[in-house]
């Protein structure tokens, strides 16, 4: 059964927290949503998927997010209390350390089940759906930019496209036409116009390249300006359509392995991935172990000082994982102990900072004076 205080801070922590992950979500939706326009601009995958791949590539950023929600907003509503003197008041009603500590534990506990259904398993499985719908995407011709009934531009080709018409999953083309222009070694200006009756779209076995395999159609070569052009008729002809660009940034195949496969491959990334995934709700839960001591201000303190503190102890633990992590990435250490040694570290630093802040005065007076 909670206490009236365990309720008040239940919700004061609660509503904070929740309002900071909503504006972190907002943040991350505008630069996750940056980061998709500009990926969709140089090519990586066309428009139609761009909304599918935001919101799956938002779901995969939660478990780095909400250990930093729950961090920042318990700073910021245990700091507000603090600076209202309403800890002062809590504190003589009653509540000591184990009060503040009952709540904060159990929220910490909520976010690092969240985090872990996240990491192990909501993450792995949003980042490969949006792998496996950027390469369906990439199999279309709409990927292409093409629209049927309507002339479009090949890119880099100084030519445009017209097909009548598509089939509805974008392989399947009606009657088409392609114009594009080349420049001769004698500098004389070709026409190509090429037709064909129907087509369709493939891709090389790497998938970087897109053709346009026509079939039953005529081929035109026609110098401008001269009288010497050539027809052609065909059977079967591949013209070449914009390619799929390569984004190095996001190209991180391991990432899309599910957690159980994950401890069956015996690889230096696999275990770091592992390592990691694991360790992201043991990251929630110690820093809601920091964000109780640091929380703590005199109310004639600066109002961001304790808070600006408390954002670089984050990135100072963040790194560190993310060295730890680099580190197994690259061989040179074969398990996770470093990354569960600074974690440990870290958990110990907030619970002694915390212990000794909240160690009555007397205890301390008496410490000092037997010093």
């Amino acid at each position: 059964m909670l206490s009236i205080l365990d309720r008040y801070f239940l919700r004061e922590l609660g509503q904070t927290m929740a309002a900071t992950a909503i504006v972190l979500v907002t943040v991350l939706a505008g630069s996750t949503f940056a980061h998709v326009l500009q990926q969709v601009a140089n090519g990586s995958y066309p428009a139609s998927v761009m909304f599918q791949v935001l919101g799956l590539n938002m779901l995969d950023g939660l478990s780095n997010l909400l250990p930093l929600s729950g961090y920042v907003g318990a700073l910021w509503a245990m700091g507000r209390m603090y600076r209202e003197s309403e800890m002062h008041v809590l504190a003589s009603s009653g509540m000591g350390a184990r009060g503040l500590l009952r709540p904060v534990a159990m929220l910490a506990v909520g976010i690092a089940l969240a985090v872990g259904m996240v990491s192990l398993w909501l993450g792995p499985w949003a980042s490969n759906t949006s792998a496996a719908l950027i390469d369906a995407a990439n199999r279309s011709v709409i990927a292409a930019g093409l629209d049927a009934g309507r002339f479009t531009e090949l890119p880099g080709k100084d030519g445009v496209i017209f097909v009548d018409s598509l089939s509805r999953d974008g392989s399947q083309l009606g009657r088409t036409f392609i114009a594009t222009e080349r420049k001769s070694s004698d500098g004389t200006v070709h026409l190509r116009l090429i037709t064909g009756k129907h087509g369709q779209l493939f891709q090389e076995s790497d998938g970087g390249g897109r053709f346009l395999g026509l079939r039953d159609g005529w081929q035109y070569d026609v110098p401008l300006g001269g009288d010497n052009w050539r027809r052609i008729r065909y059977q079967g002809n591949d013209a070449s359509l914009s390619n799929v660009q390569d984004d190095g940034d996001d190209n991180n195949p391991i990432h899309n392995v599910d957690t159980l496969a994950l401890t069956r491959t015996d690889s230096n990334e696999a275990r770091a991935e592992l390592a990691w995934r694991v360790g992201s709700p043991v990251m929630a839960l110690v820093l809601m172990m920091l964000s109780l001591p640091l929380a703590k201000q005199n109310p004639r303190e600066a109002r961001y000082g304790r808070l600006l503190l408390a954002v670089l102890a984050f990135f100072l633990y963040y790194n560190l994982l993310a060295l730890c992590n680099g580190q197994i990435s690259k061989g040179h250490w074969h398990g996770s102990g470093p990354m569960w040694l600074v974690s440990l570290v870290a958990f110990g630093i907030g619970a002694w900072m915390f212990r000794n802040q909240y160690q009555p005065r007397r205890v301390r007076a008496a410490a000092g004076a037997s010093a």
